[in-house]
């Protein structure tokens, strides 16, 4: 049998609010990319009148950062984007696309509900805001990082009582218009994903597909426990999911993964691929720390090929 288990980092949390040189309550839920040989971690912060803005870090192994005196992104407080981040920003995703630049996606709170916002940046020194992507409610955007049949393409979750939560797919011509989107993936009754799930960290590809570390959440009498799985989309065809891993491949059992400001939580915005075919994937513990381990791409591939649930749609 295939082990699905993330190697945890030993010295996890690699951050924590005491790492930070300004005043936050909380460092979780982090892009990762790797950048001019440093690894860089956008993290999400709640500050303490409870509203989230999004640090930086950077590293020079994937385990031992130091974070920057100023926070990388707040909510803008004049121009087009104020009204739609009065009440904050958070879970940024970073996408390397060909040549110097970065994608980056994140949720905007305000009045009208939470919308996902997109920026850019060449640098990781300065960033600019280019536009609301999505209506409200809609979360976790992950833009694939590269095109397809000329088109971008991005896994999203819109919020919806209908149906459970579920992973969908849409196409943009120029990254600000969306369309043609339709679900692709959905819970599945009495797993571990049954209540939602949701995209995760930017997908990696390799030459058996590309790999998508999504997370899902199971209901229980004390609330709801944040697991991590793996999918496995087609390399031409991102629509076309080949395999879902049945089990997850990480859950909370660390003590600040099981108690903290969201107890039973670990969620992952972003991994980071080596050229050795290790993966080294960073999640939030608890909604409190930033906690990072190790698997191969091949156990994940492994994971969607032979150890695969059935129907994705119902």
């Amino acid at each position: 049998m295939i082990e699905p288990t993330i190697n945890r980092y030993s010295k996890n949390p690699i951050l924590t609010k005491e790492d930070v040189p300004y005043r936050v309550a909380t460092v979780h839920n982090a892009g990762a990319v790797k950048h001019d040989g440093k690894y860089i971690l956008l993290f999400r912060s709640h500050l303490y009148n409870g509203r989230s803005i999004i640090g930086q870090a950077r590293s020079t192994d994937g385990f031992r950062f130091e974070v920057n005196p100023e926070p990388f992104l707040t909510p803008d407080r004049s121009g087009p984007f104020a009204e739609y981040e009065e009440y904050g920003v958070e879970d940024c995703r970073i996408c390397a696309m060909p040549g110097d630049s970065y994608l980056l996606t994140y949720s905007a709170y305000s009045r009208h509900g939470v919308r996902i916002m997109l920026a850019r940046t060449t640098d990781f020194l300065s960033v600019e805001k280019i536009a609301a992507i999505s209506q409200a409610d809609m979360r976790n955007v992950v833009v694939f990082p590269q095109k397809f049949n000329d088109q971008y393409v991005r896994l999203d979750r819109p919020h919806t009582e209908i149906s459970p939560w579920s992973i969908w797919i849409s196409y943009s011509p120029d990254l600000i218009h969306w369309g043609n989107s339709r679900v692709i993936m959905k819970p599945q009754q009495y797993h571990w994903d049954e209540m939602k799930i949701g995209p995760g960290a930017t997908p990696i590809r390799t030459d058996a597909g590309w790999i998508h570390i999504y997370h899902g959440v199971f209901s229980t009498m004390s609330g709801g426990v944040y697991r991590l799985g793996v999918a496995l989309h087609d390399l031409e065809d991102p629509s076309k999911i080949l395999g879902v891993a049945d089990d997850w491949i990480l859950q909370p059992e660390q003590p600040w993964e099981i108690s903290g400001y969201v107890p039973n939580v670990v969620f992952s915005c972003g991994a980071i691929a080596e050229q050795d075919g290790t993966i080294l994937l960073y999640w939030g513990g608890a909604d409190s720390v930033m906690c990072v381990g190790t698997i191969t791409a091949s156990t994940l591939v492994q994971l969607c090929q032979e150890n695969a649930r059935g129907d994705l749609i119902d």
